[in-house]
């Protein structure tokens, strides 16, 4: 039986690992599943950060990552839930089509984005992944396959069965971490692009009301993000690098770029051309000794990337690689925690709460010395799917996201950051979590009594069930 864990390295467990290749086998599977009494959780690339997609029997779908169709006249490609978003962005950007919404990472699989419902850099404008969803092929714990349409997606004269039935399984399953059913396949709508580029801004804040400030003067930009640093204390406390962005159109790229603007990595602004450019990749080829991240080494890091990339501050053009998935670039990147792993934390604020609750959320960790390697901020918007998604995590106001070496020390930390998040009317991401408990889940999560009816509802042996799951009760 291997040894299995998600993005994170924590938890650890030994597991049964099977896949199917048709529709019939996943039916199967689930019909037996039911019959003995057994669970499973549905997996795809294993990205998110916990124990979500962690079970004694885990069901990988990437053997099901077909491309099945792409419509260039209304920009909608159909899949499989096993393809990734880097399999799918690379047959669509020289098409001149882009996703909607992505996350932090392309090595993600379409299903894993629907049962996360994924944010990224667009939510303030563009809202949730799930809110680009058309359609999904589920299939139900009982062995059935039903196509859920989302909400006001259905095309006339097809027959949904019960519209109410259908939006409530559609709200339960995005977002609902793969507990309502097996997603099989789905319906994507697309976003023209002229380029393979961005332009972009590098912008500089010297404390957190600049960073916020920054933010809300970028709110006409399609994307915005901001590293900060967690470690800064007194005036720089949430000092932040933003970085906003467009996708460029062909006529703001200059050189061999412009003879092919579809193909990411030509040299810009008049360059010799040499060829497309794979640019930097890097591996870290073990798990490095626990000793490497400490409290001296991580202080070294957020000082020295916020002075390099202050001094890099303006306007640049950018391939869409390096702006959204910029972690992509360093392969096996998790392994700098060491054996382990190491706990992401991520909690969402409601704007009126964010400067406040963020402030003393940053002083908490500095307090305690453990800093964290990687710390993201970003804006989210009102719009989330097309419907209130049951589990979906996203509010309007502020997200920020921290990575931990695993320790009792972080454990702790966590807790006190837990507190500090349900006071200020906050809630943690499902993707990222490992740890949080029932009481942090409850209070967070208002529609989450509604989710765990629909799921005696439909699935009432316990079919589909994850470590996180049976953690929170869901």
């Amino acid at each position: 039986m291997p040894e299995l864990s998600n993005w994170g390295n924590y938890p650890r467990i030994q597991a049964d690992l099977l896949s199917v290749s048709s529709d019939e086998e996943a039916v199967a599977l689930l019909r037996e599943r039911s019959r003995d009494g057994s669970s499973l959780i549905p997996r795809g690339l294993g990205r998110c950060y916990g124990d979500s997609a962690l079970a004694p029997m885990v069901l990988s779908l990437r053997e099901r990552h077909k491309l099945l169709e792409l419509d260039t006249e209304k920009g909608i490609v159909t899949c499989e839930a096993g393809v990734s978003l880097d399999e799918l962005l690379t047959t669509l950007v020289p098409r001149g089509w882009f996703l909607p919404v992505v996350p932090g990472t392309k090595h993600v699989t379409v299903g894993g984005a629907i049962a996360s419902d994924v944010h990224g850099k667009s939510h303030h404008r563009d809202g949730t992944f799930s809110r680009h969803v058309l359609w999904m092929d589920l299939l139900t714990p009982e062995g059935r396959i039903q196509r859920l349409w989302a909400p006001g997606s259905s095309p006339p004269g097809v027959e949904t069965g019960s519209q109410a039935s259908n939006d409530t399984l559609f709200r339960a399953t995005a977002g609902g971490m793969g507990l309502t059913g097996i997603i099989l396949r789905a319906g994507l709508r697309l976003v023209p692009v002229e380029t393979a580029y961005l332009r972009t801004e590098t912008l500089v804040a010297r404390d957190l009301t600049e960073a916020m400030a920054l933010f809300r003067e970028s709110a006409a930009w399609t994307y915005s993000v901001a590293w900060i640093d967690c470690q800064a204390r007194g005036s720089s406390l949430g000092r932040s690098i933003l970085y906003r962005g467009e996708h460029a159109t062909a006529g703001e790229l200059t050189g061999p770029a412009a003879e092919h603007p579809l193909e990411e990595g030509w040299p810009l602004k008049g360059r010799a051309p040499s060829g497309p450019r794979r640019g930097l990749h890097l591996r870290v080829p073990f798990f490095l000794p626990p000793w490497t991240l400490n409290a001296l080494t991580i202080r070294a890091f957020n000082t020295l990337y916020f002075r390099t990339q202050a001094w890099g501050a303006g306007e640049s053009l950018t391939g869409y690689d390096p702006f959204f998935f910029p972690l992509d670039a360093v392969e096996n990147w998790n392994r700098i925690y060491g054996r382990r792993g190491f706990l992401q934390y991520q909690m969402v604020l409601p704007l009126a709460e964010s400067e406040t609750g963020v402030a003393a959320i940053l002083e908490r960790i500095a307090a305690s010395g453990l800093g964290s390697f990687l710390a993201v901020l970003k804006l989210m918007g009102k719009g989330g799917g097309p419907g209130r998604e049951m589990l979906s995590f996203p509010m309007e106001g502020y997200t920020l996201a921290l990575d931990f070496p695993a320790s009792r020390r972080a454990f702790h930390l966590l807790e006190e950051l837990d507190a500090l998040v349900l006071r200020h009317g906050g809630r943690l991401y499902l993707t990222k979590d490992a740890r949080m408990s029932r009481t942090m889940m409850d209070e967070g999560y208002p529609d989450v009594e509604a989710f765990r009816a629909l799921r005696r509802e439909v699935d009432p042996r316990g079919v589909l069930s994850s470590l996180q799951a049976q953690r929170l009760g869901l």
